[in-house]
C-alpha cells in the first residue's frame, strides 16, 4: 500500500505497527506538509467499523495530554476507515527493552511518571484505557513516552464493547478481575500499569509464556490463580508494584497515587542543590570493560537522569579483593577538604538515592564510577576498575544516610570470581566541591 493516497491528502509510507484492531502506517499529510500516523480500522465481527473508529477517535481526543498520542482526524475512503494521529518517531517500549535490555528503577520511574499522569486525566474523564502495556507506550527521539491506542478504551457510559465478545486487553497484562469476566475499571488500568513496570524492569512480560503454558488461556489462568511477580531488580519500586498488582481491585492505589510515587525521582531533584552539569566531573581513563547501559542510553534517559539526580552518579570501591572500605590496604580516611561554597546540605533521601544510583552506575560502567571519586581518592584506588570489572549482580539489602556527617552507608551483596556471593557493608564519605558531590573515602 506504499504511496497510496488516503482521503485525497494522506500518502502512505511504511507500516510501523499494529494497534488494537488495525495496522498503523507512517504517512505524509500533503495539505499541512507534516508526517502523521494512519491507523486502518480493521473489521471485527458484530461491530460497525465506522462506529468503532468514531468511538476510538472521540475517546482519545478527550484526553488532551502531552504524553498521549494526539488524534488529528478520522477519514473514510473506499479502502476503509482511518484514524489520523500524531506520528511518534521512536519504538514502543516493548521493542526497546527487547533490544537494549531492562531499565533501572529510577529510569523506569522517570519515563513512566508522565504516562501515569496521562492515565490520571483519562480516569478523571471516566475513560478506562483497558490495554495499558509496553507495546502501547511509544518513545520519541527526546526520550519521552506517550500512551497510544485507545482502540478498546471505554467511557463511563459506553457499553459498546461489552456486547461484542471482544477480548478487552492483552492476556499478560489483564487484571485478575478482568481475566475472570468482570468489567474493567480504573483499578484494572492500575494493575496493567504495574505489569508494565515489571516488563520494563525485567525485559519480559510479567506472565510470560514458558514450558508450562499452552497459550494465552494458560496465561489468564496464572493471572487469576498465582501471586504476581515481584522481581528483585524492581528495587524501591517493589512496594508500588505489589500494591498495584494486588488481587483485590479495591485495595489497589489510585493512578494518582502511582504517579506521585513514581515522581519521587523528580521530587528529589527539585529538593536538592546538587545538580551539576553533565560535564562537571573529571574525565576518566578508558575502562577495560563496559557492560551494556541498556535502554537508558537508547532513549536518552541517561542524560535526563544525570541532570535530574546530578551528583548521585558518584563512586567508591577500589580493590581487586573486596575489602570493606574499598580502598588499598593500609590507607586511612582523609579529612574532607573545606568547601569553597556553602550549599544546602543534601537530604537523607538524596543520599540514599545517590548510593543506589552509584552502585548501578559503577556496575554498568566502571570508568563513569571512577570519574566521580575525588582526585585524591582516585590516586588511592589503583585497582578500582579491576574490582568493578569483575564483580557482578550487586543487590542492596539496606541503605542509610547521615546528612550532618555527609556519609551514606549501605549493605549489599554481589558475586565475585573465586568468592561466590559476597555480603558487604560500605560507608561513603562525601565532600561537596563547588556544588558537586564526590566520594573522598570509604570505610
Amino acid at each position: 500500500m506504499t504511496n497510496q493516497r488516503i482521503a485525497g491528502r494522506y500518502t502512505l509510507g511504511r507500516a510501523v505497527g499494529q494497534g488494537a484492531g488495525g495496522a498503523v502506517w507512517m504517512a505524509h499529510d500533503e495539505v499541512l506538509d507534516r508526517r502523521v500516523a494512519l491507523k486502518r480500522i480493521g473489521t471485527i465481527a458484530g461491530v460497525d467499523d465506522a462506529v468503532r473508529a468514531e468511538r476510538e477517535a472521540r475517546l482519545a481526543a478527550q484526553v488532551h495530554h502531552p504524553h498521549v498520542v494526539a488524534v488529528y482526524d478520522l477519514v473514510t475512503d473506499p479502502d476503509g476507515t482511518w484514524l489520523v494521529m500524531e506520528y511518534v518517531d521512536g519504538p514502543a517500549l516493548s521493542a526497546a527493552v527487547r533490544e537494549h535490555g531492562p531499565l533501572s528503577p529510577d529510569a523506569a520511574a522517570q519515563l513512566l511518571a508522565p504516562v501515569a499522569d496521562a492515565l490520571v486525566q483519562a480516569h478523571a474523564l471516566g475513560i478506562v484505557h483497558r490495554d495499558v502495556k509496553p507495546s502501547n507506550i511509544l518513545t520519541g527521539s527526546d526520550g519521552s513516552a506517550k500512551l497510544s491506542d485507545f482502540g478498546i478504551a471505554r467511557g463511563a457510559e459506553d457499553a459498546t464493547l461489552t456486547r461484542t465478545g471482544l477480548v478487552t486487553g492483552s492476556p499478560a497484562y489483564l487484571a485478575p478481575e478482568v481475566a475472570t469476566g468482570a468489567q474493567a475499571t480504573p483499578a484494572s488500568d492500575v494493575w496493567a500499569f504495574g505489569a508494565t513496570l515489571v516488563h520494563l524492569l525485567t525485559a519480559r512480560p510479567p506472565y510470560h509464556h514458558d514450558d508450562r503454558d499452552n497459550g494465552p488461556l494458560a496465561v489468564v489462568y496464572r493471572i487469576a490463580h498465582e501471586d504476581p511477580p515481584l522481581p528483585e531488580s524492581a528495587g524501591w519500586l517493589r512496594p508500588l508494584i505489589a500494591a498495584a498488582m494486588t488481587k483485590d481491585p479495591a485495595a489497589r492505589p489510585s493512578m494518582a497515587a502511582v504517579r506521585d510515587h513514581l515522581a519521587r525521582v523528580e521530587t528529589l531533584a527539585e529538593q536538592t542543590s546538587y545538580l551539576p552539569p553533565v560535564a562537571a566531573a573529571p574525565a576518566a581513563p578508558a575502562a577495560p570493560r563496559r557492560r551494556p547501559v541498556g535502554l537508558i542510553a537508547a532513549l536518552a534517559v541517561a542524560a535526563v537522569l544525570v541532570v535530574v539526580l546530578g551528583g548521585v552518579l558518584l563512586a567508591t570501591r577500589g580493590d581487586g579483593d573486596p575489602p570493606a572500605a574499598g580502598r588499598d590496604p593500609g590507607t586511612t580516611a582523609t579529612t574532607p577538604p573545606p568547601s569553597t561554597t556553602t550549599p544546602k546540605p543534601p537530604s537523607r533521601e538524596t543520599l540514599i538515592a545517590f548510593a543506589r544510583q552509584y552502585v548501578a552506575t559503577a556496575d554498568e560502567d566502571p570508568g563513569a564510577g571512577f570519574a566521580m571519586l575525588t582526585p585524591a581518592y582516585q590516586e588511592r584506588s589503583p585497582t578500582y576498575r579491576d574490582f568493578w570489572g569483575r564483580m557482578k549482580n550487586p543487590r542492596f539489602d539496606s541503605v542509610e544516610a547521615d546528612p550532618a556527617a555527609m556519609t551514606v552507608t549501605y549493605e549489599y551483596r554481589y558475586t565475585f570470581p573465586g568468592k561466590g556471593r559476597v555480603a558487604e557493608r560500605v560507608t561513603l564519605h562525601l565532600v561537596d566541591q563547588d556544588g558537586t558531590l564526590l566520594i573522598d573515602d570509604a570505610s
